[in-house]
């Protein structure tokens, strides 16, 4: 994808003192697969990478999620400063193994850093977030009742980071506000012909340390059911993440989709490896 190539030469450009890598491990989270900082399946408030005050970062991922009868691709990559903006794209393909084809949509996105800190105030991180989404064909949406091939979704997240927890280890939670059309998070488009109005969704995330570089976790994620072909229901995952240094990290998790365009009990694997510099 063009873009994503044009940012890996911005990237490119930035000399190693400006890429700094100033950050706490396991602090700028893993990438979700809509590209932002986060878990699996939910944007976190914290910013991609590892560079604090007037320092660069950047991050190029890879994930796949596989359900009984579908299949998704992500790949992408973020670029983020002074750990209050994070950019990043992300092109999703969702493979459908049982019925053949594929469906698709490019997401470009913008997160910032309005209050508090993940580890040192009382006040969680707050962030606020905006998500342009573009369905690539939007043929099979607009046939089963889709309005709109492109959408965006605004998220207000809230992170925080509470030391000695359980077992004398530290937990975070994650809390996100996101106002949506959005159909299966827009793969299949958004909106319908009878209702195109923005819904409040709710997401949360929680994960145990179980070191400095190990987490355990889990997710929901609330979706609004606007199609009248199909029920959309919440999706859930658990999730481990391996952050083996501060340039590489795996996550990997078992996921629940409910019910994808009819197709019921979608259940799977999750796996992402993220690359930061």
């Amino acid at each position: 994808m063009k873009t994503i190539l044009l940012l890996a030469t911005i990237i490119l450009v930035f000399s190693p003192k400006s890429m700094a890598n100033s950050k706490i491990i396991a602090t700028g989270g893993t990438s979700s697969i809509e590209g932002n900082a986060g878990g699996g399946i939910v944007p976190w408030a914290v910013i991609n990478g590892y560079a604090s005050s007037d320092e660069w970062a950047a991050t190029a991922f890879m994930s796949v999620v596989g359900v009984d009868d579908f299949t998704l691709n992500t790949f992408g990559a973020s670029l983020t400063y002074d750990n209050n903006w994070e950019w990043s794209i992300a092109r999703q393909t969702l493979k459908l193994d049982s019925l053949g084809g594929e469906l698709g949509q490019d997401i470009f996105s913008v997160k910032y850093h309005i209050a508090g800190e993940l580890l040192y105030t009382a006040l969680p991180q707050i962030s606020l977030g905006l998500q342009y989404k573009k369905h690539r064909d939007f043929t099979l949406p607009q046939a089963v009742g889709a309005r709109d091939d492109s959408g965006v979704d605004f998220y207000l997240s809230a992170t925080k980071l509470l030391f000695n927890q359980i077992a004398g280890r530290n937990l975070l939670l994650n809390a996100t506000a996101r106002a949506t059309k959005a159909n299966q998070t827009g793969l299949l488009g958004f909106g319908s012909e009878t209702n195109s109005n923005y819904q409040l969704m709710l997401e949360g995330s929680a994960a145990l340390l179980l070191n400095y570089n190990v987490a355990i976790g889990v997710e929901f994620k609330q979706k609004p059911n606007k199609l009248s072909f199909a029920d959309e229901q919440h999706w859930r995952d658990v999730f481990i993440a391996w952050f083996i240094n501060k340039h590489v990290s795996v996550t990997a998790g078992y996921v629940d989709l409910g019910s994808i365009a009819g197709f019921n009990n979608q259940q799977g694997y999750y796996l992402s490896i993220e690359g930061a510099w």
